[in-house]
């Protein structure tokens, strides 16, 4: 196969590929921008059809005032549940992926069964919520906060065991050798190194978790609780529907995890694929 023909199909290829993306990520966008922009009744049966007169900026408004301007409720208790998730994640992922790949031991197997475990059985609603009204966690930001950080633990110890393995043991040694304690080979020479797995991390988690609406529903309940996707019971019910203002809650709740995974897209593909290649 000629040098000629490879570039051309590279190039189809690259066609294809950007023509399926518009289709699955640029026309939905589309559709709720041109829907958050019109009035109730225009949006009453939603369609491509442009508006007759364009009313986004009134939309956002009545979007941000409702209900007491609770989505600027939600957003805070959103921040704060996926920065604190993040932080035990970042954290306590990176040492028990650091402890499992560093210091074999008998025991070793039987956490890794466990970390595969979390990722592969389905999370029991009922005796969750038993167990954190037992521990005076439910209904809280703190509970829910470690339910994020539970059901995110085994996919970042696997990111982490994985990028760690390329870490060259003799750092670890000469570490030890300089007379550096346990602690201090994993917070100073490890962690510095783990920058590009933890953005990743970060970015993953952090769309997940904002993201996030079944969880949320079932262990916060409560309207001063509300987290940035329960919001769109604002504008939806069964006898009244506010489209147009529900496609701007869409748009809104949208738009922030769109922006963190456009700028740190390479981002995400380095720290996925780095513990693959070199090891």
């Amino acid at each position: 196969m000629s040098l000629k023909t490879r570039r051309q199909r590279k190039f189809i290829h690259g066609i294809i590929a950007l023509a399926i993306a518009f289709v699955i990520f640029v026309i939905p966008f589309i559709f709720v921008l041109i829907n958050a922009a019109k009035t109730s009744a225009e949006s009453a049966s939603p369609s491509f059809t442009l508006p007759i007169e364009w009313h986004l900026w009134q939309n956002l408004v009545a979007v941000v005032e409702a209900r007491d301007y609770m989505l600027l409720l939600a957003y805070f208790n959103s921040i704060v549940i996926t920065v604190g998730a993040i932080v035990l994640l970042v954290i306590f992922g990176a040492m028990v992926g650091y402890v499992l790949q560093r210091r074999p031991s008998k025991f070793n197997r039987v956490i890794y069964g466990f970390v595969l475990a979390g990722l592969m059985i389905p999370p029991a609603v009922v005796p969750t919520i038993w167990v954190l009204q037992g521990l005076g966690l439910f209904k809280t930001l703190h509970g829910m906060i470690l339910i994020q950080f539970a059901y995110g633990l085994s996919f970042t110890v696997l990111l982490y065991r994985a990028f760690i393995a390329t870490i060259p043991r003799d750092l670890d040694e000469a570490a030890l050798i300089d007379g550096a304690k346990p602690w201090q080979i994993f917070f100073r020479v490890v962690l510095p190194l783990l920058k590009p797995v933890t953005v990743t991390i970060i970015v993953v988690q952090s769309i997940t978790i904002f993201n996030d609406f079944t969880h949320p529903l079932y262990y916060l309940p409560g309207s001063e609780n509300v987290t940035v996707q329960i919001t769109l019971y604002n504008f939806q019910s069964q006898f009244v529907s506010q489209m147009n203002l529900l496609f701007m809650n869409i748009l809104l709740v949208t738009i922030p995890p769109l922006l963190v995974f456009i700028f740190f897209n390479r981002q995400i593909v380095a720290g996925m694929t780095s513990g693959a290649v070199k090891g």
